[in-house]
């Protein structure tokens, strides 16, 4: 039996009106490979914490916040849904038509659904993807480096007829091999549900501003753990693998992720949840090889994004914004 068929009697066969403490925790570590750039106001968002959970030392780290993780997956979910006709950004007259983020989403797709929204008087759906601020593994003044940057003319120099251009600025950037473990949880899913959430979480591969130029990642799953409940957050994670990997915080990826299978076994033994399966090493490895090969067949993931958009409209006609389509939100007219 396949990993992927041994885990669906862990969903739930539709999308539940109420919670029913299902979870399932991608357990992973999000790795830059270029020169990403995670920032507020100009600047790259940084936070003071505590070293790890034995060094007690305060130590500055880079922040990727919530939203730097979950939009660019989100928007990767969206592009999928168009590419088979199953969402549209074009015409608005149009049955599938859904603007991301805004008032004209459809509220009924599977990223309407699984991802939430909320607009005004027009109705909300909240998330069923859970996600946090990450902080990066290594202290924030080894993390990342100012670069110089400029806007060459058409022919390639900084001059164009005969006069200089004074297109240059400074800019910091993530330097590339920079971890940042995360924890990212799926609430009360079905298996199509589950298949498209972390789909997207292994398809994205830019994150952060001026994505079009640099951002690449890397995103590692080290555990795939199904729990009656939250668990540990991305900070305590940190810090628990700061201190398993101190003084070697620069070590190769895959000394990394051995170490933080480790760190998770022992963090998951110490939470008050019930956990039925959880996956490591080589099961994850097999999971993830069959959701890559679902992806490379056309057929089946055309059949199984196609039964996910049936169920979150389903789930949107019984529950969500089409329920009671005659009962008008916000104040009644006198």
């Amino acid at each position: 039996m396949s990993v992927l068929d041994s885990l669906k009697s862990h969903f739930t066969s539709e999308f539940p009106r109420l919670a029913s403490g299902q979870y399932i925790h991608i357990i992973a570590l999000r790795h830059s490979q270029s020169f990403p750039i995670f920032q507020t106001d100009g600047v790259l968002n940084t936070a003071r914490t505590q070293a790890g959970l034995e060094t007690k030392d305060p130590v500055g780290r880079l922040v990727m916040f919530k939203r730097k993780q979950t939009t660019p997956e989100r928007l990767a979910g969206r592009e999928l849904l168009r590419s088979m006709n199953l969402t549209s950004a074009e015409d608005e007259k149009a049955d599938n038509y859904c603007a991301y983020n805004g008032e004209k989403s459809c509220k009924k797709c599977p990223d309407c659904i699984l991802y939430g929204f909320a607009i005004g008087d027009s109705g909300a759906e909240r998330s069923k993807v859970y996600s946090d601020s990450a902080f990066s593994l290594t202290p924030y003044e080894t993390s990342h480096h100012s670069m110089t940057f400029n806007a060459p003319s058409e022919g390639g120099t900084m001059s164009e007829g005969g006069q200089m251009r004074h297109s240059i600025n400074e800019q910091d950037h993530v330097i590339p091999e920079v971890t940042f473990p995360a924890v990212e949880t799926l609430r009360d899913t079905t298996y199509e549900g589950f298949l498209y959430v972390l789909g997207n979480f292994l398809r994205t591969r830019r994150y952060g501003a001026q994505e079009s130029r640099t951002g690449t990642m890397k995103n590692h799953i080290v555990s795939i753990a199904f729990c009656d409940g939250e668990i540990f957050s991305n900070l305590h994670f940190t810090q628990a693998l700061y201190d398993a990997m101190k003084p070697d915080l620069n070590a190769p990826i895959d000394e990394l992720k051995a170490r933080a299978t480790t760190v998770a076994r022992e963090l998951l033994d110490r939470e008050p949840v019930r956990q039925n399966p959880v996956l490591f090493g080589e099961e994850v490895e097999a999971l993830l090889e069959e959701v890559g090969a679902l992806y490379r067949d056309e057929t089946r993931l055309t059949e199984t994004m196609g039964t996910l958009y049936q169920q979150t409209l389903t789930y949107a006609q019984k529950y969500g914004a089409f329920a009671n389509p005659k009962k008008k939100s916000g104040k009644s007219k006198s």
